[in-house]
């Protein structure tokens, strides 16, 4: 997650806002890219986790089930892809709101927002 957000931080400086220095801008755009960053770090995060919360979640439903059983049963795609979009738009918007909440406070404190080279 830290490292996701650190380089899409980094990516969204340098490839879209074109600077190497987030000071250019001021605190409301950084924070702009710290939501920005959050949400795509927990894009990441919740694509790599369903599978497997996934199939946790389906071995309830199937208790005498093995979990290769229940991958059969489901199919790799099914478990990889079933319930993925209002997942990414709940944990995304939350990851999100923490980044900002975390960033909001470190700037409130005099410490700027996190990543990006200053």
């Amino acid at each position: 997650n830290f490292l996701v957000f650190e380089h899409t931080v980094h990516g969204i400086y340098t490839h879209i806002l074109h600077t190497h220095n987030k000071n250019d801008y001021g605190q409301s755009v950084q924070l702009g890219v710290t939501f920005a960053a959050g949400y795509v770090s927990g894009f990441v995060a919740t694509v790599v986790s369903h599978p497997a919360d996934s199939l946790l979640s389906l071995q309830a439903r199937y208790p005498d089930k093995s979990f290769q059983e229940i991958i059969h049963r489901v199919g790799w795609k099914n478990l990889a892809t079933h319930g993925l979009l209002p997942r990414v738009a709940l944990t995304g918007t939350i990851i999100a709101s923490q980044w900002l909440l975390y960033d909001s406070f470190k700037s409130l404190m005099g410490l700027g927002t996190s990543g990006g080279a200053d």
